[in-house]
């Protein structure tokens, strides 16, 4: 099974989260929001899909607060498990990615996929709060991901 770890405040993340739910088929991934994930959500899980806006350079607070809270609890637990990133960004992106692939490499997760950018290019106060919607190249490169992973899973191929 695949846990789609998620957080969105204005709708980018949250769409992401949704077409890779679809991609991957919920018979085969669950949603999982960051702020009620749990051990035990992830201990059931075969492999991760990480997927978060970044905010100011990294990734957003709940997201990091999921990781503070269940880092030690996990540790050892998880080694060798498959994952894969999806960041909603304004401009860039790599801030957030690098916070994450840190992070994992002490639960010695193994990425699976290329690290999944989406550029909403928001710049303004405006731009950065208002609702946002994927484009469809976006809402697709999710879908694929999405599928891939799950796929991949069920195969053994992670």
């Amino acid at each position: 099974m695949l846990a789609i770890i998620w957080h969105s405040r204005t709708g980018a993340a949250d769409a992401m989260a949704r077409a890779a739910l679809a991609g991957a088929n919920p018979a085969k991934a669950r949603l999982i929001a960051a702020e009620s994930a749990t051990a035990s959500d992830l201990l059931a899980a075969n492999g991760y899909l990480f997927v978060c806006p970044e905010n100011l350079g990294t990734m957003a607070g709940v997201m990091k607060a999921m990781f503070d809270r269940l880092y030690y609890p996990l540790l050892g637990q998880i080694e060798g498990r498959a994952y894969a990133t999806a960041i909603a960004a304004g401009s860039d992106g790599r801030g957030a990615q690098a916070q994450i692939d840190r992070i994992v490499t002490g639960w010695r997760l193994n990425r699976v996929a290329e690290p999944l950018i989406v550029n909403l290019g928001a710049q303004t106060p405006e731009a950065i709060l208002a609702p946002k919607h994927l484009s469809d190249r976006a809402h697709t490169q999710c879908h694929e991901l999405g599928a891939a992973l799950a796929e991949g899973l069920a195969m053994g191929v992670f």
